[in-house]
C-alpha cells in the first residue's frame, strides 16, 4: 500500500476522430517513477481518448493501493468536467465522465490539475510511441 501517488496521463488522437493512444506516468510522492503505461486504444477522438488514459491510470492507482491522488493532465476541458466547473456535453464523453467520477470515489483524496503540454512530456511522448508502434 502506498498513501500518495502522482500521476500525469495524455490521450490523443492523429485527426478527431483518429487512431488514438493513451499515455500514463505514475510517480511516488517524492517523484520517482513507479509506472508507466502506453497503449494504442483503436479510432476515437482526442477527449475521448484523454478520459480513457485518466480511467487507466486511475486503475492503476488503485491496483497499487493509493489512497491519495494528484492527476496532472493537459486538457482543461477534462478537468474541467471532472471539477464540475464545465458540463459534459458530449454522450461519449459522459459515459467516460461518469467512469472517472466512479473511480474517484475509491480514494480519500484526489485532485485534478490540467497543466501546459509541455509539462506534460512523458505522457505525451507514450502517446506518441503507442501510435507509432500501432503503425500511425
Amino acid at each position: 500500500m502506498i498513501d500518495k501517488v502522482i500521476i500525469y496521463t495524455d490521450g490523443g488522437a492523429r485527426g478527431n476522430p483518429g487512431p488514438a493512444a493513451i499515455g500514463v506516468v505514475i510517480y511516488d510522492s517524492l517523484m520517482k517513477e513507479m509506472e508507466r503505461y502506453k497503449n494504442y486504444i483503436g479510432t476515437t477522438t482526442n477527449n475521448q481518448a484523454e478520459y480513457q488514459a485518466l480511467i487507466k491510470a486511475l486503475q492503476m492507482a488503485l491496483k497499487l493501493g493509493a489512497e491519495s491522488v494528484t492527476c496532472y493532465l493537459d486538457s482543461e476541458l477534462v478537468v474541467k468536467q471532472l471539477q464540475g466547473y464545465y458540463r459534459v456535453r458530449e454522450e461519449g464523453l459522459g459515459v467516460l465522465a461518469t467512469e472517472a467520477l466512479k473511480l474517484t470515489s475509491k480514494f480519500k483524496q484526489l485532485d485534478f490539475m490540467h497543466i501546459p503540454r509541455e509539462k506534460n512530456k512523458l505522457a505525451d511522448q507514450l502517446v506518441n510511441e503507442a501510435l507509432d508502434n500501432a503503425g500511425f
